[in-house]
């Protein structure tokens, strides 16, 4: 008996092991990001990244490349699924129709203008969708779940980091930016809610900059922010379904490639569950906290996948692509915001 348990145990926990250094590796880094974070103040997702980059040589480490690529192409999917418990769809209507409206083409015009400007700028298409889809719905989380639905190559994982960089970048310096443009423009409670929720980037920056200015602002920007959280589903399962085929080439010959992502699947049955009450507040803040240290922990394992070499041979273009994409979508919400005044006077 011992002789066959002994047999079986390579099969049942040799790939296992060969994963524990390079997930350990990646661990170890989203503990040093989050504690520089919580401790010292600053995006704990652009700390992972840039602990990331630091530790690339050992990306060649025969003993770390299976946990890093566990790290990056798995544990994002675990954290993006885990993310549909933080959904309930009565905030919705807490919204009302003008408030959805403005924020359902705030996402659809962001992803759309995004491709546009990296096609006027010599970019590749991916980029454009991953930048325009992280600034238009929640940042980094939206480009690690658009990336997970992409064809599997090593230009969209390098496409993802930039992105991931340029996002954690761009939505701090809105969250200190931003409530001085509310506080000259003299917008309300609900006006400077929709805009800064509608317009930054991370879910974090959104609630610093609401609370920069008031209680009431930070939740009314929350929830309009996580109204775009919201908006990952529709988006996500639409390009899962448009780079089916090309997802599919890009897998291990023989794999099965399902239409519809399984985390995907999983996501909307939590949010499904949420919305109805059946999820208790413990479970999801549980779900919440498991969902971001999955995706810190994916995020350094790109980092640690990438070499700055590689991104500084990018250029200047992407850097305009994504301040582009910044301006355009607080110019389209705070049109909205004017225009809706207008109206209301």
């Amino acid at each position: 008996m011992s002789t066959s348990t002994t047999a079986a145990q390579p099969g049942i926990f040799a790939g296992t092991k060969k994963m524990v250094p390079g997930v350990m590796l990646c661990a170890v880094i989203a503990v040093a990001a989050t504690f520089v974070s919580e401790h010292y103040g600053g995006p704990q997702f652009l700390y992972a990244l840039l602990i990331g980059i630091a530790f690339h040589f050992l990306s060649d480490n025969d003993k770390c490349i299976p946990g890093i690529e566990f790290s990056a192409k798995k544990l994002v999917r675990i954290g993006v699924a885990l993310l549909g418990a933080r959904i309930v769809a009565s905030d919705v209507s807490d919204l009302g129709l003008a408030g959805v409206g403005a924020l359902i083409g705030a996402v659809a015009l962001t992803i759309g203008f995004g491709l546009l400007m990296a096609r006027l700028l010599g970019l590749p298409s991916m980029l454009g969708l991953l930048s325009g889809g992280g600034t238009g719905i929640c940042g980094i989380s939206a480009t690690m779940a658009i990336s997970s639905t992409l064809p599997n190559t090593r230009e969209n994982e390098r496409y993802t980091l930039l992105t991931a960089i340029g996002i954690a970048i761009f939505s701090t310096v809105a969250m200190v930016l931003y409530p001085l443009i509310v506080k000259s423009a003299g917008l309300s409670t609900a006006e400077a809610g929709l805009f800064l929720g509608g317009s930054i980037h991370d879910v974090a920056q959104v609630v610093g900059a609401g609370l920069i200015i008031s209680p009431e602002v930070g939740d009314a920007a929350t929830l309009a922010k996580m109204f775009r959280v919201a908006m990952l589903m529709p988006v996500v399962v639409i390009l899962a379904l448009t780079f089916h085929a090309e997802r599919k080439k890009s897998e291990t010959p023989g794999a099965k490639t399902p239409i519809l992502p399984l985390f995907l699947v999983v996501f909307a049955a939590l949010a499904a569950a949420n919305s109805m009450g059946w999820l208790p507040h413990e479970v999801v803040e549980v779900s919440s906290d498991i969902s971001r240290w999955c995706l810190v922990i994916s995020i350094a394992a790109l980092g640690v996948k990438t070499s700055l070499e590689k991104l500084a041979a990018l250029g200047w273009k992407p850097i305009v692509l994504m301040s582009s994409e910044a301006i355009f979508v607080a110019t389209y919400m705070l049109s909205v915001v004017y225009v809706s005044r207008a109206f209301g006077a």
